[in-house]
């Protein structure tokens, strides 16, 4: 979802997806996207411009192709807010390809399963990552996710800002994994959770 061309919104780590699911489905939400899989691929200038200046550019795979921009995140916020651009392309392949050509090199790839709903105002999503299960929450305000998130019994003080990726680099360095790439294939051996870097568990 892009409201105006900025992202609000927060995610949260959780035990039993399926749980939450359940509750979300007989609060009336909405199923708008089935469970599909993504292939996000994240891209950098040769110096890591962007991650420096913590922007993200990203070509994502999953029932369609999108390309993505993503600006700083505001600080001293209680939720992800940040400039967002994206669109649809007809041909995923051409586009890496058109990003590769403008200069831009491959950082990192990351996969997920992903199921979208619709509660009220909000869009729900239910993330299953090679490190765990979330879900994010997203809508035009703060007071909306908040409303939103007590409705499915979440802690909000659970709540994570951080993007996925920057949880990866996190974990990595906290309990010293060798993966390049957060994705099922090389995280499979896995078997630890995030409270390694002090994320709490919010149902």
């Amino acid at each position: 979802m892009n409201l105006d061309g900025q992202e609000i919104e927060a995610k949260f780590y959780l035990r039993d997806l399926a749980a939450i699911e359940r509750r979300l489905q007989s609060l009336g939400g909405e199923l708008v996207s089935p469970r599909v899989k993504e292939i996000n691929l994240r891209f950098d200038t040769p110096d890591r411009r962007l991650g420096t200046n913590r922007q993200a550019l990203r070509l994502r795979m999953d029932s369609v192709a999108r390309l993505t921009f993503k600006g700083p995140q505001a600080l001293g916020e209680t939720v992800s807010n940040r400039q967002e651009i994206e669109f649809e392309v007809s041909d995923y392949q051409a586009a890496r390809q058109f990003l590769e050509a403008l200069g831009f090199v491959l950082a990192v790839s990351y996969e997920k399963y992903r199921t979208t709903y619709r509660l009220g105002k909000a869009e729900v999503v239910l993330d299953e990552m090679p490190f765990g299960s979330f879900i994010e929450i997203e809508a035009g305000s703060v007071e909306e996710i908040f409303r939103t998130a007590r409705q499915l019994g979440l802690d909000w003080d659970a709540r994570c800002a951080e993007s996925y990726l920057g949880l990866f680099l996190r974990l990595k360095a906290a309990v010293g994994l060798e993966a390049e790439n957060l994705t099922f294939s090389e995280l499979t051996d896995w078997q630890g959770n995030l409270t390694a870097i002090g994320l709490k568990f919010a149902d």
